[in-house]
Parts: structure tokens; sequence; C-alpha cells
């Protein structure tokens, strides 16, 4: 009895049960609930907002704003220049012309007697030729002391003015004995008034500096001014100082004692 019971109930008990239950659930809940679950969300949430979001804005911010700046202004500018005028882009040869006819070189400013402010062009180049002024002649006319009158002053004097031109005049004139008093007048101009009225000298025609004798007296000036007194050398012209040009005053007129 007790075998009997033990070897039917085993076999049949055990293996229904446990082959049922083992393959139905294992295969029902592990294959529905794996596909729905990982399948479908994956796909809904991953492409929908990559393709809405990334591509969209890609397009219009880099390709629209790169077209219409870099290409219209080029195109404008190469076209509407170009054919109307090409020379438009060379024309700082225009712009040098203007600067050198204004401002080509340094200029020196300065007043005038009046008062005016003027401005003279600073010469940085000289001339290629060497300027040379004509030489005074000896006129046998007039005395010959006149001549060694200037050759006295021509060594006392100095390289630049001392505003004593008629003071060196007169001594130069009393050293070599064409006069024999020393003049009264102190101002220039009036040298020539005092020189014919108390000394015997007479004008000459001659208006040109240049063409006056050797030690003819020169005298400058108008009535407003001071005046100037010098000697004509041969090569220059002498009072205090020496100069190779006569003054720029107005001339009064040359005198010389005959």
């Amino acid at each position: 009895m007790v075998q009997v019971i033990t070897q039917k109930s085993a076999p049949s008990t055990p293996d229904k049960p446990i082959k049922a239950i083992t393959k139905k659930r294992t295969s029902i809940s592990t294959k529905k609930t794996a596909q729905p679950a990982k399948q479908e969300p994956m796909r809904a949430v991953a492409k929908e907002p990559t393709q809405t979001v990334a591509k969209e804005p890609k397009r219009t911010i880099v390709k629209e704003p790169a077209q219409a700046v870099a290409k219209e202004p080029k195109r404008t500018i190469a076209k509407g220049l170009g054919p109307t005028f090409t020379i438009d882009p060379v024309r700082p040869m225009g712009q040098q012309s203007v600067s050198q006819t204004t401002q080509p070189y340094s200029r020196f400013s300065f007043k005038t007697p009046g008062g005016k402010k003027e401005s003279i062009p600073i010469i940085t180049q000289y001339y290629p030729n060497q300027i040379v002024y004509p030489y005074g002649k000896i006129d046998r006319h007039i005395d010959g002391r006149l001549m060694e009158a200037a050759t006295i002053a021509q060594e006392r004097a100095h390289a630049h003015s001392r505003s004593r031109c008629w003071h060196y005049v007169k001594d130069a004139l009393l050293a070599s004995g064409v006069i024999d008093s020393r003049p009264k007048t102190e101002l220039a101009r009036d040298a020539a008034s005092e020189l014919v009225g108390n000394y015997g000298f007479k004008r000459l025609p001659v208006s040109d500096p240049f063409s006056a004798p050797i030690g003819s007296v020169l005298v400058y000036g108008t009535s407003r001014s001071v005046g100037h007194v010098e000697l004509r050398t041969r090569d220059g012209f002498v009072s205090d100082f020496r100069s190779k040009t006569p003054s720029r005053r107005p001339l009064l007129g040359v005198y010389a004692k005959l």
C-alpha cells in the first residue's frame, strides 16, 4: 500500500502544474510588457522634437542673413561704381595736387610795420645758377675822396645793422676829407638836404641803386620814417653794415661831390 500511492501521486501531480504555469506566465508577461513600453515612447519623444527644433532655427537664422548681407552690398557697390566712373578709387592724385597748392612747404609768419600778419614760403632748394649782382663803376667826374670814404666805411662796418647808418657814413666822409666838418642832422632822411646845402653835393640823375657810381651817397626814406643812408662800393653797399643788395626803402636820391 505504501509503494503504490507514492509512485502514482509523484509523477501525476507535480508534472502538470509546473509545466503549465511556468510557460504561460513567462511568455505573456515578458513579451507584452517589453514591446509597448520601450518602443512607443522612444519613437514619439526622440524624433518629433529633434526635427522641429534643430532644423527650423538653423535654416532661418544662419542661411537667410548670410545671403542678404553678404551678397547685396557687394553687388551694389561693384556694379554701381564700376560702370559709371572707374577712376573714382584713383582720386588721391587730385588730393595731392590740392594739398600742394595750399601748403606745399613750410611758411614763415611775421608782422609788417603796419601790424598786418603775413607769411612767406621757406625756400629749401637754391637756384641752380648763382645770382650775380652788377659791380659798381667808377665815375671820373666825382671827387675821388668819395671812393676812399667807401673803403673806410667798408673796413669799419659790421655784418649786421646797428641802426647807426648815418653816424657811420658821417665818420667815413669826415675821415676821407671830402667834408671838413661833421654834419649835425640826426635822421638819415635829412642827410640829402644837409649834404647839398652845406657841403656842395649834387644829386645825380640815377634812379637804380646798382647804377650808382662807387663812393656816391644813397639816401632812402619817407616823410614818416627815419630813413637810411649808405655808400656804394664795388661789390655792394655799406653803412654801419655791409650788404650785397641796396635797401628796400624808397630811394630819395643819389648824391656825390663833383
